[in-house]
């Protein structure tokens, strides 16, 4: 494992990283604690020292499990956890510090923890990144010990970019991958600028890079990949990182032509985000053992040459960037 710093929080985090969303079973599937205990303690056994999750992540199951797990073991493990999503309907209004301050005391109810590394405001509405009082809130949860780091979650490049005026947001979550490359453009100057740390978060577009989808492949009827291609449920952007199905697939037979016989592209997708220095860590997830351990293989992989990554490049303008590149 290799590590990086994350940002002015100072922490040295390893780049590979556990996302929780799905930890404890496939979408939709439902909760499997023996799977979720089984998936953080591989994760910590090879040098993972960074976890996140978030209140709403199978009803709070998902933090009881990381909570349950780092408690258990001697190593310094981080936790990183989101507030803001409970907040129905989920609009500017419901963001309260009375709110937020309940939330994060919850979390902590959950994980059993004294204190929250990372506390991330969860893909808010915009008009939330215009409200002072709200960064605010996590000034005085800091002083009370319950909090040691402010970060956002974030759909938008613009959200990201307005985040950051705020001196005590020290992380950014954002959606960036092969497929999904704006963020390398103004934001990763700005992070640069103020010594803010990037969590790459949806590093396989739903699964889309691991190469592994055909046209023929279904999904579960509670699995976002099914329910929300259009954001019908939520942003559309969370769901093949807002690619089309079926031109991503394009984009991925592409991409398997230039790696041929390997079966598995997320290692290489993997390695692709790993060559930008901003990024303090990436969040892939994983809903069984195999899955965790095919993202910390990217260690053994070939060194990427810079001929290679202009041709992964290439796959994207041609395929998806007219599309995508401008709306997140």
């Amino acid at each position: 494992m290799k590590y990086r710093k994350l940002g002015k929080t100072g922490l040295e985090i390893s780049e590979i990283s556990l996302g929780t969303w799905q930890v404890g079973g496939k979408w939709g599937s439902g909760f499997d604690d023996a799977t979720a205990d089984k998936i953080i303690n591989t994760a910590i056994d090879n040098g993972v020292n960074f976890i996140d999750t978030a209140d709403v992540y199978e009803d709070g199951l998902s933090e009881k499990a990381v909570g349950r797990v780092v408690r258990s073991r001697s190593e310094k493990v981080y936790v990183a956890t989101k507030c803001g999503r409970q907040i129905n309907p989920h609009i500017n209004e419901g963001y309260q510090p009375e709110v937020l301050t309940k939330y994060v005391e919850d979390s902590l109810n959950r994980t059993g923890l004294e204190t929250l590394d990372l506390v991330q405001l969860h893909c808010p509405p915009t008009d939330v990144y215009y409200r002072p009082e709200i960064f605010e809130t996590f000034e005085r949860l800091k002083e009370q010990g319950k909090v040691q780091n402010l970060g956002v979650s974030v759909e938008k490049v613009e959200e990201g970019i307005k985040a950051m005026e705020y001196s005590n947001v020290a992380t950014v979550q954002i959606i960036f991958n092969l497929f999904r490359q704006r963020p390398s453009e103004l934001f990763f100057e700005k992070v640069r600028e103020k010594n803010v740390g990037v969590i790459a978060r949806v590093p396989l577009a739903s699964g889309l890079l691991t190469g592994k989808f055909d046209k023929n492949t279904t999904f579960n009827e509670e699995d976002h990949r099914n329910f929300n291609r259009n954001g019908e449920a939520f942003d559309k952007g969370e769901t093949f990182a807002g690619v089309n199905f079926e031109k991503g697939l394009q984009a991925v037979d592409a991409l398997k032509e230039l790696f041929p016989g390997r079966e598995n592209l997320a290692p290489v997708a993997l390695q692709w985000i790993l060559q930008f220095k901003e990024v303090s860590c990436i969040i892939p997830g994983a809903s069984k053992k195999e899955h965790l351990l095919s993202n910390l293989s990217v260690y053994d992989l070939p060194h990427l040459d810079a001929g290679m990554i202009k041709q992964m490049n290439e796959i994207y303008r041609e395929f998806l960037k007219p599309e995508i590149h401008q709306r997140w």
